[in-house]
């Protein structure tokens, strides 16, 4: 009898099993079913939602306000009564903000050309407001509020965003959101329906008088002569351009956080150590911390100095990294930017005369030949 109990109690327990994992998928069938039944009621979606930017109607008076500048002296919305104004909401501490300061300063602060007067609200640290206005060189009005008072009355919870509002001080634009927008909006006045969304000319091209207004940003040709400098160096100190005056130099714009600059970093760390004939000098930015860090762990020992933010590369006309020059003995660009780390050591490669430097083009302007 023992012996049969034992044979038959195997398959008891399969039979058991059996009937417990069909009961689950039943039950996971109509688990399943009632999810399909609820997704076939829903509204069909074309793509992800997005939330909408709710701002202060267009015709609708433009909320006055009574804000000190960052040298403390006060200022209402309706002293430019009767310009047109870009009104736009900034925080430094805003990426999208500082990416679009050296910009900001391009705009006339004026207003001319159908460009709009910019104004700008800022939040944050006063001194670090003043920092940023200064090494971008930003012209305009630059208006402290303490926390979002303002921004929350013009329903503007983000930065950077703004309007365009009107000489009569109505808001002529929806919220527009987004450096590029913004300076569309402040170069030419919004069309009826504006969403501020779209950064092309209406035939599809970039719009050419927000291209006007812009800072160079395609970088400095061969033959210029290379923007002189004095910065303080990482491992203390200050080196100038100057100092290098009668070498070749590969001069590099960095940042500790750029994924291709760690990648070009240990080849020019060979460059340096393998070239008597030319010098690699790094431009870093932002912490000195971080790049000290960063240079320790690649083990750099080339030269290595620091800008604030971008007031450097401003000068030498690209906000980008990594990207290079070849600078040549009499201190004039021998090549066009680089930009990349292959087109960077490329620069390298190439071989400058001390008397191609002399070579005129037909505009008679003294060019580097590479």
């Amino acid at each position: 009898m023992a012996t049969y109990v034992g044979m038959l109690l195997p398959w008891l327990l399969v039979a058991v099993g059996g009937w417990l994992l069909l009961q689950l998928i039943r039950q996971n069938g109509r688990i399943l079913l009632r999810l399909e039944s609820i997704e076939n009621r829903l509204p069909a979606r074309s793509g992800p939602a997005r939330p909408a930017v709710q701002g202060l109607p267009i015709g609708s008076p433009a909320p006055d306000f009574e804000l000190p500048d960052l040298s403390g002296a006060l200022h209402k919305l309706s002293e430019w009564r009767g310009r047109d104004i870009l009104l736009l909401f900034f925080n430094p501490g805003c990426g999208f903000c500082t990416r679009m300061a050296a910009d900001l300063a391009a705009l006339p602060k004026d207003g001319r050309n159908g460009c709009a007067v910019p104004i700008v609200v800022t939040t944050g640290d006063p001194a670090v407001n003043r920092e940023l206005v200064e090494t971008y060189g930003i012209r305009c009005a630059v208006l402290q509020q303490k926390q979002m008072e303002m921004a929350s009355q013009y329903r503007a919870q983000g930065t950077p965003m703004g309007y365009r509002i009107d000489a009569a001080g109505r808001i002529a634009s929806e919220l527009v959101v987004g450096a590029e927008p913004l300076l569309k909006l402040a170069a030419a006045a919004p069309e009826a329906g504006f969403t501020g969304h779209d950064s092309k000319h209406k035939h599809g091209e970039p719009d050419p008088s927000l291209a006007r207004s812009r800072l160079n940003r395609s970088g400095l040709k061969a033959g210029e002569t290379a923007p002189q400098f004095k910065l303080p160096r990482l491992d203390g100190g200050e080196t100038a351009l100057e100092d290098f005056r009668g070498d070749r130099v590969l001069l590099v714009f960095s940042d500790p956080d750029c994924g291709p600059c760690d990648e070009l970093a240990p080849q020019l760390q060979e460059l340096h150590l393998q070239r008597d004939d030319l010098r690699v000098l790094m431009i870093s930015r932002r912490e000195t911390d971080a790049t000290r860090a960063k240079a320790e762990k690649l083990g750099l020992t080339f030269p290595i100095v620091m800008q604030k933010q971008w007031e450097l590369s401003m000068k030498y006309g690209m906000f980008a990294t990594p990207i290079g020059y070849l600078i040549n003995e009499q201190g004039l660009l021998a090549s066009d930017v680089a930009v990349g780390v292959g087109p960077i050591l490329k620069l390298s490669e190439e071989s400058v005369s001390p008397t191609s430097v002399e070579s005129i083009h037909s505009n008679g302007r003294p060019v580097g030949v590479m």
